[in-house]
């Protein structure tokens, strides 16, 4: 695969993934959520100061040890992908990578420069600014370097219901499959490792090339001599 060719596929990635969230980030307020498809497919502005799908990790110096562990990644990620691809490993494998590198590359955004870049916007228990909207590159920012919140938006409630009371610990009580809110980045992250996971075989096959060895010598072959 062409070094070309993966870039563009981890640009298209990342515009999108920081298109959608500039779009969701001005035109949402924290908790707004609309309905796309049916009940089942719901776009819902959360914001988080952890890992990938809305997990946290250890308050403020846990958001700077990640935001920081996500910069080493990504630099590590880029000579690595320049490797696989100098290698010539699978081109699936070599997809998957750029996938990995696209969504940790956006949330790396994120955290990097949005507290810089965006004011702060109020979900609706701030009765006195509710609904408001951030904006953007006002000289008024809600964080510092390194401080800013990932934004999600995805959100898939697939099934809801009780819990039977038999079962243990939850009976009785409310469950809901897909919670997550997730985004372009966490699925692009995703997507790269379950693929891996499922194509691992085909990835890292070792062809095994048969060698044909040819044995030169000047022995007469006939009915009573063998070559061994």
């Amino acid at each position: 695969m062409k070094a070309r060719n993966i870039i563009l596929l981890i640009l298209a990635i990342l515009i999108a993934d920081q298109a959608l969230k500039f779009y969701i980030k001005l035109n949402y307020y924290t908790g707004e959520e609309h309905k796309i498809i049916g009940n089942w497919f719901r776009l819902h502005f959360v914001e988080n100061e952890g890992m990938a799908w809305g997990w946290k990790f250890g308050g403020g110096f846990g958001k700077i040890a990640l935001t920081l562990f996500r910069l080493v990644a990504v630099i590590w990620g880029t000579f690595l992908i320049r490797d696989f691809i100098r290698k010539k490993y699978h081109k699936g494998f070599i997809v998957c990578a750029g996938l990995i590198y696209a969504g940790a590359l956006g949330n790396l955004i994120d955290s990097m420069f949005y507290g810089l870049i965006f004011d702060i916007s109020y979900d609706m228990q701030h009765t006195q600014f509710y609904g408001q909207v951030a904006k953007a590159f006002t000289g008024v920012h809600y964080g510092t370097f390194l401080h800013g919140r990932v934004v999600d938006m995805f959100y898939f409630p697939l099934i809801n219901g009780i819990f039977p009371n038999w079962v243990p610990i939850w009976g009785g009580e409310e469950f809901e499959f897909f919670r997550p809110v997730f985004n372009i980045a966490d699925a692009s992250i995703s997507v790269g490792i379950i693929a891996i996971l499922l194509f691992q075989n085909k990835f890292f096959k070792n062809k095994e090339q048969k060698k044909t060895v040819t044995v030169e010598t000047s022995t007469i072959v006939n009915d009573t001599n063998q070559i061994l």
